[in-house]
């Protein structure tokens, strides 16, 4: 290659890298985009999606495809998304890449929440944390371990929710964006508040508010909600109402989401009539009712009939107060029934999901193992060799990899019987699996050939547990499948060398087994670089 092609080359290889970091970044914004068009976010993804597969960018396009699955669950749309979450999940597994095994983690919690599961919440939020990098950047990091302690709230253990909050915030800390702290106060306020400790819930909530003053932020509407929350339990409803006023007014503002008005509207009109202003709270009602028919938000609409029979009760209207509270108990098991119903369904749609998932791992699995004695085949080692060769030469530590062949296995297929013969391949591969190192692995790579690949050994520990391996062949009792026929295997090994890839790894250890062979067989034979050594 001219000096002219190599520049280019180099060029094109720059460029391209600039492309995946600048649509790694938008991917980031895309994840973290919780706004109120969640369409033109799933659009985006999916253009992203198809830009990554046209320059061969496989991280970015599962980072798209998840983006996507979590606006399909937000949208309602669980089966879906459950299963395009799943099979990420099984990707970033495969392919060894953490952040996305954090990030499916993440989405898996949400749904099982969705669907009232919170000890699977909380399964899933820890395997998100621990898939995470040590060398992931804080701010990336945050939303894990704020999630972290959001399900250990919703299971009841706020003292160690506490303790994660205390992460987050030490976190947030290192973040350029005072929105980071904000949110990570707001949620641990509204947990205590959850947790019925409005006295702790409003020191937080004090602290959320210097913070955001020192920092010229305003809060927003869900951030107002929570200290509105507060300050009832508080008995503060002034304060209160003078809270969700300014929430309303930053409508919208910000990241809220579709019910979020009515909501507000409803807090609003609790506010007022606590304070005896029931004109006015009337009035709100009224417009949070108009709300919630307009754009369906059925669960509310319970609620408001609730506050209704509350505010005639509070007026002295108590016949018509009775027979709102009819209306409202009626309303509510109408949609707890149509609740479970939903919740129903959608866990049979998550179960069917989670057996399917389940299946093409069996397949998967029996895809990569030998059907006659259960071990590891050619497929799985060509997947998993390379890699451990690689991460060998990274960190410098050892890898051999032994090849065995049984010696005149021809024999006892041609002298006792084929059956005979595959008796003698699996009691082969019982001792193999019996020795096998706790950081290797045994495979069978066709016929009467089997590979050990071993880690962690030097050269005379490697020969030393070879000739184990080699000696418990050579002493197994045979006579019941053999007869007077001996059982014995040549071992050729080797180890990696820098530069070195699987096959020239495999190449040299097969030159190591036919000097074993032609030494006179049962025996081992060890090559170091350029070296060898009998066993």
């Amino acid at each position: 290659m001219t000096v002219t092609a190599v520049t280019r080359a180099s060029a094109g290889s720059a460029a391209l890298a600039a492309v995946h970091a600048a649509r790694a970044a938008e991917l980031d914004d895309l994840e973290d985009w919780v706004g109120r068009d969640p369409a033109a976010r799933a659009a985006r993804a999916a253009e992203v999606e198809q830009e990554a597969v046209a320059d061969g960018d496989p991280v970015s396009r599962m980072r798209a495809r998840l983006i996507q699955a979590d606006a399909a669950e937000r949208s309602g749309d669980l089966r879906a998304a459950a299963k395009e979450m799943w099979l990420i999940n099984e990707w970033a597994h495969e392919h060894g890449n953490r952040y996305l095994i954090a990030r499916s983690h993440l989405l898996l919690g949400r749904t099982f929440r969705n669907l009232g599961d919170v000890a699977a919440l909380l399964e899933h939020a820890v395997a998100a944390v621990e898939a995470l990098e040590d060398s992931v950047p804080a701010r990336r990091r945050l939303p894990y371990v704020v999630k972290y302690a959001d399900a250990l709230t919703e299971t009841g253990s706020i003292d160690a929710a506490r303790e994660r909050y205390q992460q987050a915030e030490e976190l947030a800390r290192h973040s350029t964006d005072i929105r980071d702290q904000i949110m990570v106060l707001n949620n641990h306020a509204y947990a205590e508040y959850l947790a019925g400790e409005p006295d702790r819930a409003w020191a937080v909530v004090q602290r959320m508010c210097t913070t955001a003053v020192a920092g010229g932020h305003r809060l927003d509407p869900n951030d107002l909600d929570t200290v509105a929350s507060v300050q009832i339990a508080l008995g503060q409803h002034a304060e209160a109402e003078q809270t969700v006023l300014a929430a309303i007014g930053g409508y919208p503002d910000g990241p809220q989401e579709a019910d979020s008005l009515p909501e507000f509207l409803l807090t609003l009109a609790v506010t007022r009539r606590l304070q005896g202003d029931l004109a006015a709270a009337q009035h709100t009602l009224d417009a949070c009712r108009d709300q919630c028919e307009a754009h369906e938000h059925g669960e509310i609409l319970v609620r408001v009939m609730q506050e209704q029979a509350e505010l005639h009760g509070a007026a002295g209207d108590y016949e018509r107060a009775f027979a709102e509270h009819k209306r409202f108990h009626a309303a509510e098991r109408e949609v707890l029934s149509a609740a479970r119903e939903a919740q129903a369904r959608n866990r049979q749609a998550l179960f069917e999901v989670n057996e399917a998932r389940q299946e093409a791992e069996r397949f998967r699995e029996q895809a990569r193992r030998d059907p006659l004695t259960g071990l590891r085949n050619r497929r799985y080692v060509d997947e998993q060799l390379p890699g451990l060769i690689e991460q060998t030469l990274r960190t410098g530590d050892s890898l051999w990899a032994a090849l065995l062949d049984l010696d005149h296995f021809k024999q006892v297929n041609d002298r006792c019987t084929h059956e005979a013969g595959d008796r003698v391949l699996i009691d082969v591969a019982r001792l193999l699996t019996e020795m096998e190192p706790s950081a290797g692995f045994a495979a069978r790579l066709g016929g009467e050939e089997f590979l050990l690949v071993i880690t962690g050994m030097d050269g005379s520990q490697a020969t030393e547990y070879l000739d184990r391996v080699r000696a418990a062949v050579a002493d197994h009792p045979w006579g019941p499948v053999t007869g007077e026929l001996p059982v014995t295997v040549s071992i050729g090994a080797d180890a990696v060398a820098p530069g070195a890839g699987q096959a020239e790894l495999l190449a040299r250890a097969d030159a190591q087994l036919y000097a074993a062979k032609r030494a006179g067989r049962n025996r081992v034979c060890v090559g170091f670089g350029l070296t060898s050594t009998h066993a």
